[in-house]
């Protein structure tokens, strides 16, 4: 057991004082047996002497002094790591609009089981963050700024259309945008919420066509990593995606590789999805690294139950066994 888990280890110090009960206790019960074995006329000692009880006169003492240990490491302080709600924070969920979302290799569609996925993440984060919606094609828009009301993100979501082209860079910088209007709104004395980008796609970036473009995907998450705004990015779809444009069937695979890159540019984390079932596990492991923090919180009420109840069932035993109490 480390002291540094505790908010005042100098209250155990009194265990001094319960060790020396638990030496005093030994002595009398001693010298209570050395003094019945001198009386020589056991026949009267018999008559005389209350009918010993053995170890079950034991207990109530036993438990008073695990009650004692119980209420004084309650009053050291124990402390633990416990999960909050976090009462700042600004989410951007930024998701691809282009034409190959409309492939039938995630059912219904990508872009269907997206929208389901995306509803169901708003609905779970907690209250106090500020959600906002982006979607990019070609170009990217912020259809709903940071706000801690879900209705508008879920209408908004409801709403995407496709639109040809995949603009991912310009979808970051957008996002970070939104995320730098609501942070010069916050009282300069508080500081910025913490932020963070979360960004679905299936496809490569069509527009520009290199990524270390200065309007690049590359070039926007070491823009997100030098603001401090780490992107969790989720590529959804499988390799064998299909879209049927002009009359053919254009293969539209998924492209892990390089959303992979922009997560680990930015310092965010990458994952993948090739189901709604899939989405759902992402976008619940991101509501709980999003919608909480861990901080070290106190941890004596395990203990001071302990202590409390000890000490009860120890007056309740000495009650029974010996008539008074302990």
């Amino acid at each position: 057991m480390s002291l540094s888990g505790f908010a005042s280890p100098l209250w155990f110090l009194l265990l001094l004082a319960v060790a020396a009960l638990l030496a005093g206790y030994l002595v009398v019960q001693r010298r209570r047996r050395r003094n019945t074995l001198r009386f020589t006329n056991l026949a009267l000692l018999e008559r005389v002497a209350p009918q010993r009880q053995g170890w079950p006169r034991h207990v109530p003492t036993t438990l008073l002094l695990v009650g004692l240990v119980g209420l004084t490491v309650a009053l050291a302080g124990p402390t633990d790591d416990v999960k909050v709600p976090r009462n700042r924070a600004t989410v951007i969920l930024t998701i691809d609009v282009s034409l190959s979302m409309e492939s039938t290799d995630v059912a219904p569609t990508r872009l269907e089981a997206a929208q389901q996925a995306a509803k169901d993440f708003a609905n779970g984060l907690t209250p106090g963050i500020n959600l906002g919606l982006v979607a990019f094609s070609g170009t990217a828009a912020v259809l709903v700024s940071p706000t801690t009301d879900r209705a508008p993100v879920r209408r908004a979501i409801d709403s995407l259309q496709l639109a040809e082209r995949t603009a991912t860079g310009e979808a970051i910088f957008t996002s970070l945008q939104a995320i730098d209007t609501l942070a010069a709104l916050v009282p300069s004395g508080e500081g910025p919420p913490p932020a963070r980008i979360v960004l679905l796609s299936d496809g490569k970036q069509t527009v520009p066509e290199k990524t270390d473009d200065p309007r690049g995907s590359f070039t926007a998450a070491a823009r997100a990593k030098e603001k401090g705004v780490p992107i969790s990015t989720i590529s959804f779809g499988t390799t064998y995606g299909t879209v049927g444009i002009d009359g053919q069937q254009i293969p539209v695979p998924v492209d892990d590789a390089s959303m992979g890159r922009i997560a680990d540019i930015s310092g965010g984390d990458a994952y993948r999805a090739s189901s709604l079932e899939q989405l759902n596990q992402v976008y619940d492991t991101l509501k709980e690294q999003i919608g909480f923090e861990t901080t070290r919180g106190d941890a004596s009420r395990p203990w001071l139950l302990l202590g409390t109840l000890a000490s009860l069932l120890s007056a309740a035993g000495a009650l029974v066994l010996t008539q008074r109490l302990p």
